[in-house]
């Protein structure tokens, strides 16, 4: 049988970044393409940066989905340029990530604003919703996070990194 984009597209809204598991690869953006030749699905990822070391884990997980809905030919290609950007990221993925506790990443333009403007640091606690926050470290708990706390809830929170 013959697969559409549109059909893999919805295979892959189910395949969980590994990561953060509220989110699908889609959500993060980092399925750049899919080529369909021959019955084989060549489907095309970004990592997120050029370590991420959950990309295997992702080519296993998009490998076993596509199996699993009769796709028998799969191919996982890595590219990395043009380099992944949090801009590539769903708004219902940024959401998602608000709702897990995990603030999501700032637009461009507010991102320039801060650095232009030296305004406080805007990034919103994903608690409490307020803006009066510091950065405590330029690491969180994976690579691609920053660690936050909140001056009004004091609570510490993740902050997903722009790129």
């Amino acid at each position: 049988m013959t697969y559409t984009k549109e059909q893999i597209l919805s295979f892959l809204a189910e395949v969980s970044d590994p990561e953060i598991p509220v989110l699908s690869i889609l959500d993060m953006g980092i399925v750049r393409d899919i080529i369909m030749a021959d019955e084989m699905a060549d489907i095309v990822i970004t990592p997120t940066y050029s370590g991420c070391p959950a990309m295997d884990a992702i080519g296993f997980d998009i490998k076993m989905k596509l199996l699993e809905k009769g796709i028998q030919k799969v191919k996982i290609t890595h590219v990395l340029h043009p380099a992944w950007t949090t801009d590539w990221m769903s708004e219902s993925g940024k959401q998602k990530l608000k709702a897990y506790g995990i603030a999501p990443p700032q637009s461009s333009s507010a991102r320039i604003n801060r650095l232009l403007f030296d305004e406080v640091t805007g990034i919103e606690c994903p608690r409490c919703h307020s803006v009066n926050t510091k950065l405590l470290s330029e690491f969180g708990s994976t690579a691609c996070k920053a660690l936050y706390q909140c001056n009004d809830c004091k609570e510490p929170f993740d902050y997903f990194k722009c790129h």
